[in-house]
């Protein structure tokens, strides 16, 4: 009995990692920079490629749009792709979209294709290289009026 309850914790403790989201991203053949760099905690992947990842907080970064995601992002991962995104929104035309697929069919392309329910928008491949700043949802007013974020890099996102 508590053989099985260590080898319980084991695999839980196994599926939660604390590895870094980016290299993650790219070893499924897809840009690093889709998720930020300071606000992540950690994500779980399963056997079955079912990826959640968790945030402090819900935030918002710039790409070419603003991208807000929430306390946690889940999809389903595979190579080139995440599916079935929930937790994931973008602005378009001052309405905030769910992004509910992001997929590169080809990489040679350059192209990365985002499904945002009412249309599909090909991006370049290079504007999600390097993961961006997430700054916490008050601070969208700020971005949007072009105001300054370099303070924002290097405080932790709780005092932003």
């Amino acid at each position: 009995m508590i053989h099985t309850l260590v080898v319980l914790l084991f695999l839980t403790a196994a599926a939660t990692s604390k590895a870094d989201i980016h290299d993650l991203l790219r070893s499924k053949g897809l840009p690093a920079g889709l998720f930020p760099k300071n606000a992540v905690e950690y994500y779980d992947l399963d056997e079955n490629g079912r990826l959640e990842v968790f945030f402090e907080r819900p935030c918002v970064a710039k790409y070419e749009t603003m991208v807000m995601f929430d306390s946690v992002v889940r999809a389903n991962l595979s190579y080139g792709g995440l599916t079935g995104l929930e937790g994931l929104s973008q602005e378009e035309l001052f309405l905030w979209l769910p992004v509910k697929e992001i997929i590169v069919y080809d990489p040679l392309s350059g192209l990365i294709l985002f499904d945002i329910g009412l249309a599909y928008k090909e991006l370049s491949f290079s504007l999600f290289e390097d993961p961006p700043i997430c700054l916490p949802q008050g601070a969208l007013m700020e971005v949007e009026s072009g105001l300054q974020i370099d303070r924002y890099k290097t405080l932790p996102l709780s005092a932003a």
